[in-house]
């Protein structure tokens, strides 16, 4: 667990306890301090935060609706694994999503909506640009969230959301892969898909969303086929 658990104060409102237990095991989770299978002691998080064990719970409670977390029938709860068996299907989907998004803010956007996505582009850039991997991966999602708001469609919406939470780790390996250190011409990506929108540019919004999960889906694969045996000499 990271040291700022330790800044915990003794006392706090219920819903600061919450956010504060969730805030903590998310970024745990996301950046694989946690790695997947971790098993989560309640006991031990209450006394290492100094509070009671409910809003531990409650924070359990939304990171296993967004995926990160499971409970055990013996009602332990660890951390979710990352079914890479099947990787396969989560690939499928999300990259229908941004297409399917894109194409749609390119089609019902007003000009508000574009005004969203430029500040949330604006603050994926500067996580960039800082290197911080978490700010990337928590910035990104809001950028494609925002996109997925100017379509007008809350299913739509609501999909892609879920799926950008639930790939959360999968994107921290993605930009592992680059050492934390994102090349512009990815950053650049995201401004192509942003003039596309403001243009109406339907079919060229979806064909820079595709080309966009195609090499991040690309990147991870080439990143889980890397060969890291070592020539040992017997």
């Amino acid at each position: 667990m990271t040291d700022k658990t330790m800044a915990a104060p003794a006392e706090r409102k219920r819903g600061e306890g919450v956010k504060l237990v969730y805030d903590i095991l998310r970024d745990d989770i996301i950046d694989l301090v946690l790695p997947p299978g971790s098993p989560i002691d309640e006991i031990q998080l209450a006394e290492r935060l100094s509070m009671s064990r409910t809003p531990i719970r409650e924070a359990l409670v939304r990171l296993a609706s967004e995926g990160l977390v499971t409970t055990l029938p013996n009602r332990s709860t660890v951390v979710s694994n990352i079914d890479f068996l099947n990787l396969h299907t989560f690939f499928d989907a999300i990259t229908l999503m941004y297409r399917v998004t894109t194409r749609l803010a390119a089609e019902f956007h007003v000009p508000a909506d574009l005004d969203v996505i430029r500040a949330r582009q604006a603050a994926f850039a500067r996580a960039v640009e800082a290197h911080d991997a978490l700010a990337m991966i928590a910035t990104n999602r809001d950028f494609h969230a925002a996109i997925a708001e100017a379509g007008r469609n809350p299913y739509y919406t609501g999909l892609f959301c879920r799926l950008l939470d639930e790939g959360r780790r999968i994107l921290r390996l993605y930009y592992s892969s680059f050492e934390d250190r994102l090349p512009q011409r990815y950053v650049a990506e995201h401004e192509e898909m942003i003039a596309a929108i403001a243009a109406r540019d339907v079919d060229g919004a979806d064909r820079l969303a595709k080309a966009h999960a195609d090499q991040i889906v690309q990147q991870i694969q080439q990143l889980i086929a890397r060969d890291r045996r070592q020539t040992l000499a017997l």
